[in-house]
Formats: C-alpha cells, sequence, structure tokens
C-alpha cells in the first residue's frame, strides 16, 4: 500500500509510547502533507538531539552537558538527594517545581522477573555520592510498585552505614482523588500514612 521507507516510518514510530500501529500511520501521513513546516524541522531536532544529548555522570539525567544544568545549579541544596526511578519522573519533579535539592536517576527497578540485578543500576554511583560526604538526606522516590518498593529497601539497606536520614515519598489519597475510585492498595497505604492534623 506504501512504499518501504514510509512503511518503515510507521513501523518506528509505532514503538514509541502511547503510538501503535493506526496512531503512527496518522502521524506519518501529518508528516508528509507538511513536509516544509513539520517533517524538515522534526528531522533537525531529531538529528540535533542525537548528537548534542548526554547522560550526566553525575546523576543520569539527560542534557546537551556534562554536568547536566540541574547539577550545575548552585541554587540546589547539595545535601539532600532525590533518588528516581527514571528520568521521566526527574523530569515530573522538576515540572512541578517541588524539589530544590540534587537527583540520583537509577535507570529502573530492580526486578527478579526481568533480570535486573543491582549491578543493571546505579545504586553503586549513589552509594559512592553519599559515601563521599556532604548528603544529609536521601528522598526515595520510587513509584509505589512491587519492583520500586523492593529497590527502595535495597536502596536504603546500602546507604545505613553512611548515617544519612532515608526517607520516601508518601502514598495515598490525591489531590482532588475521591475514596470511592481508589484501589484498595491506595487506600491501605493512605490510611497507614495518616497522621496528625
Amino acid at each position: 500500500m506504501v512504499g518501504p521507507e514510509i512503511e518503515r516510518l510507521i513501523q518506528i514510530l509505532a514503538r514509541l509510547p502511547g503510538l501503535g500501529p493506526r496512531s503512527a500511520r496518522r502521524a506519518v501521513l501529518h508528516l508528509l502533507k507538511r513536509r516544509e513546516t513539520v517533517l524538515v524541522p522534526l528531522m533537525a531536532a531529531l538529528e540535533g538531539v542525537a548528537n548534542a544529548v548526554r547522560v550526566c555522570s553525575t546523576c543520569g539525567n539527560l542534557d546537551t552537558t556534562d554536568p547536566c544544568a540541574v547539577c550545575n545549579d548552585l541554587r540546589r541544596d547539595p545535601n539532600v538527594i532525590c533518588v528516581v526511578e527514571d528520568v521521566a519522573d526527574l523530569w515530573a519533579l522538576e515540572r512541578a517545581g517541588v524539589f530544590r535539592g540534587r537527583f540520583h536517576v537509577l535507570g529502573g527497578t530492580l526486578s527478579a522477573l526481568e533480570g535486573v540485578g543491582p549491578d543493571d543500576l546505579r545504586i553503586a554511583t549513589l552509594v559512592a555520592r553519599v559515601k563521599s560526604g556532604g548528603v544529609k538526606e536521601v528522598i526515595l522516590a520510587m513509584n509505589a510498585t512491587v519492583d520500586g518498593q523492593t529497590t527502595a529497601h535495597y536502596v536504603t539497606d546500602r546507604l545505613v552505614e553512611f548515617g544519612v536520614t532515608v526517607s520516601r515519598l508518601a502514598h495515598g489519597v490525591p489531590v482532588g482523588g475521591e475514596l470511592d475510585y481508589l484501589d484498595e492498595g491506595t487506600l491501605s497505604a493512605a490510611m497507614k500514612a495518616r497522621r496528625p492534623v
């Protein structure tokens, strides 16, 4: 129905999160109809990103500089490190503007089913950062999944000898959430994490 180049582009776009084959076909058709205004600038932007983006050697963030802009920001508190699973989590916290310390991206979670062990994540570099001194608190911002909680426990065990405070994000009822629509796990976590008013 279409040439092999177009079909290849559809298949590549279909691998992106949130896009299936049908959405990828619509996106490709949109790109082809608007070559000069959308496709050509997109190609240039993709090439620029592919050539310029690096993994920050300090925290694991993606940026065009190493260390990244977050690590280079002198206004941030170097005594507090927020540990996240992925760069997407770091970006979400940055968008929210709720944290002004430093970050550390693990690059995933421990998972026996997927064969991901401690050596596959950036846990050793986190331990080295804490061991080098100056860090007073490590905030574990793991997802509320079995693998996320397993990873949080493992990281806590690795950091206990350094005498830093290890905390984690609260889990429970989201702002604007209605109890009737929440699952039992969320309600249970909210009840256990209750605090005085």
